[in-house]
């Protein structure tokens, strides 16, 4: 074919692209709709041209259309890796991990449940033989999110919805094409009832070689990008090579699914990346790939939807009933899932509660698209692939794609508005009529000053003033009328201070005073915010603050690997990584004061205000005390940070000022480019962060204790080694009455109470507790819990009696703390053979 003729019929395609985006607007149907339609339309007139005899002048055009090189390896290895490696790559991934079940349940469970649904629908009503009708299955089981995303964004739709839908799509896609490759090995095979016991046993093989190949090719890439890190084209070539190489190593040399490794590549690179490259660069790349994946996008469904009359061209009656069969199949098997196992899960606790009319949404949102098409094409290219079964595919295939985008597609707007989901709720409505006064007001006081800078005529000026305020007095007239509950005033108060919040993290992450490794989770957890305010109002968003402060779980579980195994990076790192979020935080939340005071008061009241300031000032102080904390068992750790974070606000105002010296023509191209790559070079030196040693923080720690005043370096450095570490968060429980004693605990950081015979006790930093139980041999008597963040040293009851014989300040220790609680001192040690 003429390679001018190809390059013509393409870039007019991409004429087609950017005219159906606005079309598709204006018409208010979904974009990828729009694209079916042209390229069906496309495809059939090329077709008429070839056959009507009306004129041959276009024929050199309509062939080319329809001879275009359009393959099944085309998408499969062009344009799929490019999708699902930039929809990796565009997620919030830690804000997806707190809806983790319902998108495994539909991107997982709902695909094997829809392609056994729709395959022995098939098989009980069709000739066809089982593997087939469950080829069928896995093919009709993908789904495309392009085009109910993009409805959701257009409209006021809950965000957590959207973040269902996406994830559910990308491994929705890894885990059907992994389907459809195993039953399309049987089909060629000629294995027509396959064991279903053999495939199951498959499946998981494809999934866990695509997902370790796609990690180890990620970790690879990134290496590689932090060799290159001054050069962003560089960064993002590699990034561009990556998902094509994980597909083609996974697929032809591991025999694994090369759309898991592509998905796992993305989203190790998506968890690693931002924190080992430059903030810009991530910036870069990522705006990058989403150019990319458009125009794959948009071309994988108009050179798909061009196939669609060669697909349906063969078809006959009796296949319309097949097709029904098809869809009824696909519909129920996922309302199954929507309606029956994902409130089972909420019930049984698995699950957070997916709201009913999400589930609606959810459920005619299960559009198919480009990659169903091109799987159909896949099966009818394979000459080892039976005629009657290659032809059955493609019709009912295609005929199932154009039902959910040509039916649900263009109903899912009306279906969205009849549920709800584009209003805002009473109290946004009331707050948004609130904030329009308030921004009016404003804008008055703005106007009224330019007009008397710019002497405008006073006639036109009085005119648009008296108009402007007709349409303020109306404004103000219905902001009253909206009556809100102070309960809501203060929801509606917290969800615009974490909103204030998160942007304030942005613009830090931008001036980089807050480092790209901490910039993720730092937005992650402002965004959990604004979701704990707007569904539990101030509980939900103190739920969440306490928790962005807590120990997790990996942190639990580095301390295990310290105490058991002696492994300290883990430990080492996660250390690190709190002291700079602390830090991080607690730059933030100073600047939230002035915000409430500036704008909250002025919309929702001096009450509100005073009490936001007061959840901040809580917010502020556990900070505070999970840092001191941490100072006070890193002190020299602590030190270098924040020698690290002057450094960098110095280098920020540095280059702030030499960006405004080549603004004021003071310095030229030439020097202003030498004095950033020197700032650069700076900078990127600073990025390293410095190694916390437990081992011997920990021992320069002890040495703050008056306990052990009287040891040598050597008895302290062996006792740091011999103490086991324990992180537990306020109100957490850390001993309880009657226990067994067998440790002492000494407290690093933060504070304990201590309850017994109704009298309570409080112990800080530098005390311990626990050894008049093993000292008097006598169960537990009081019950121990947190009252702050804290760390404790724990030390076994057999050195702890070693300890106490060899030093005279930790026995006077034991006896002052004896007299304290009313205890006799000579019942815990009355002599020395006791101690021993």
């Amino acid at each position: 074919m003429d390679i001018i003729l190809v390059t013509t019929v393409v870039a007019s395609l991409f004429l087609v692209i950017g005219v159906a985006e606005p079309f598709a607007a204006r018409l208010r149907l979904p974009y990828s709709v729009i694209l079916a339609v042209f390229g069906t339309l496309i495809g059939a007139g090329a077709t008429f041209l070839l056959r009507t005899e009306l004129t041959d002048a276009l024929n050199p055009v309509a062939e080319a259309i329809v001879e275009l090189p359009i393959r099944s390896n085309v998408f499969l290895y062009v344009f799929l890796p490019t999708l699902l490696f930039q929809a990796t790559l565009g997620m919030n991934l830690r804000r997806m991990l707190d809806d983790w079940v319902p998108i495994l349940v539909l991107a997982v469970v709902a695909v094997v449940v829809a392609t056994l649904s729709v395959g022995y629908a098939l098989a009980w009503v069709s000739p066809l033989p089982l593997v087939a009708c469950l080829l069928i299955g896995a093919i009709v089981s993908t789904t495309d999110p392009s085009a109910v995303v993009s409805i959701f964004r257009s409209i006021s739709a809950p965000r957590r919805l959207a973040r269902i839908i996406e994830g559910e799509s990308l491994l929705n896609d890894a885990a059907a094409i992994a389907l459809f490759g195993l039953f399309m090995g049987f089909v060629m095979l000629g294995i027509p009832d396959p064991e279903l016991s053999e495939a199951l046993v498959r499946f998981p093989v494809l999934i866990a070689g695509g997902a370790l190949t796609g990690w180890v090719a990620a970790r690879i890439a990134v290496w590689m990008m932090t060799l290159v890190s001054r050069h962003e084209l560089a960064q993002v070539s590699i990034s561009v090579a990556l998902p094509y190489l994980a597909y083609i190593v996974a697929e032809r040399g591991v025999g694994a699914s090369g759309v898991i490794a592509v998905v796992s590549a993305g989203l190790t690179l998506n968890l690693t990346a931002p924190s080992r490259l430059p903030p810009q660069s991530w910036a870069k790349l990522r705006e990058i790939w989403e150019v990319l994946a458009h125009w794959a996008g948009a071309l994988i469904f108009i050179l798909a939807a061009l196939l669609i009359p060669k697909l349906l061209s063969e078809t006959r009656l009796a296949d319309f009933l097949l097709v029904g069969v098809v869809i009824l199949a696909a519909v129920v098997a996922r309302a199954v899932i929507v309606f029956g196992l994902m409130p089972v899960l909420t019930l049984l606790r698995l699950s957070p509660s997916v709201e009913r009319p999400f589930r609606v949404a959810i459920l005619w949102g299960g559009l198919r698209g480009a990659v169903t098409l091109a799987l159909a094409l896949a099966v009818t290219e394979s000459v080892r692939v039976p005629d009657d079964i290659q032809r059955l595919v493609g019709i009912l295939a295609t005929g199932f794609t154009l039902f959910t985008l040509l039916v649900q597609g263009t109903t899912l707007r009306w279906v969205i508005k009849r549920l709800g989901l584009d209003r805002l709720s009473p109290i946004d409505l009331a707050l948004s009529r609130q904030v329009v006064a308030v921004a009016l007001q404003t804008v008055r006081e703005d106007v009224k000053r330019t007009t008397e800078n710019y002497e405008l005529n006073h006639e036109i000026v009085r005119s648009e003033a008296k108009r402007f305020g007709e349409r303020l007095d109306s404004v103000v007239s219905e902001a009253e009328d909206a009556k809100i509950l102070d309960r809501d005033r203060i929801a509606l108060g917290l969800i615009a201070l974490a909103g204030h919040e998160r942007e304030t993290i942005l613009e830090r992450v931008r001036e980089r005073t807050i480092s790209a490794r901490m910039a993720e989770r730092v937005i992650s957890d402002a965004d959990r915010l604004i979701e704990g305010a707007r569904s539990q109002g101030r509980n939900g968003y103190q739920r969440a603050a306490r928790r962005s402060v807590a120990y997790n779980r990996a942190f639990r579980a580095a301390v295990q690997l310290h105490s058991r195994f002696g492994q300290s990076r883990p430990l080492a790192r996660l250390t690190a990584d709190r002291f700079e979020l602390l830090l991080s935080k607690r730059l933030i939340l100073r600047d939230m004061g002035a915000f409430i005071d500036g704008r909250i008061r002025r919309i929702h009241g001096r009450r509100v205000a005073e009490l936001l300031h007061e959840l901040l000032s809580r917010r502020v102080e556990a900070i505070e005390t999970a840092l001191q904390g941490l100072r006070l068992q890193y002190p020299g750790y602590a030190e270098e940070l924040e020698r690290r974070f002057i450094r960098r606000t110095a280098l920020r105002m540095e280059e702030r000022e030499y960006v405004a010296m080549r603004e004021d023509g003071l310095i030229g191209a030439e020097v202003h480019t030498a004095l950033m790559q020197e700032l650069a070079t700076r900078r990127a030196a600073m990025e390293e962060r410095a190694h916390l040693d437990v081992a011997v923080q920990r021992t320069a720690f002890l040495r703050q204790f008056s306990l052990f005043a009287d040891l040598d370096d050597g008895a302290l450095r062996r006792l740091g080694r011999s103490l086991k570490t324990r992180y537990v968060d306020a109100g957490e429980t850390i001993l309880r009455k009657d226990s067994t004693a067998r440790s002492v605990f000494l407290i690093a950081s933060g504070a304990v109470e201590l309850e017994s015979a109704g009298q309570s006790w409080r112990l800080g930093r530098g005390e311990m507790f626990g050894q008049m139980a093993i000292l008097m041999e006598r169960a537990r008597r009081a019950n121990v819990r947190a009252i702050a963040p804290t760390t404790l040293l724990i030390l076994d009851e057999e050195r702890f009696r070693r300890l106490l014989k060899r030093s005279a300040a930790l026995r006077s220790a034991v006896r002052a703390s004896a007299e304290k609680r009313g205890i006799d001192p000579s019942e815990l040690i009355p002599d020395k053979e006791r101690v021993a």
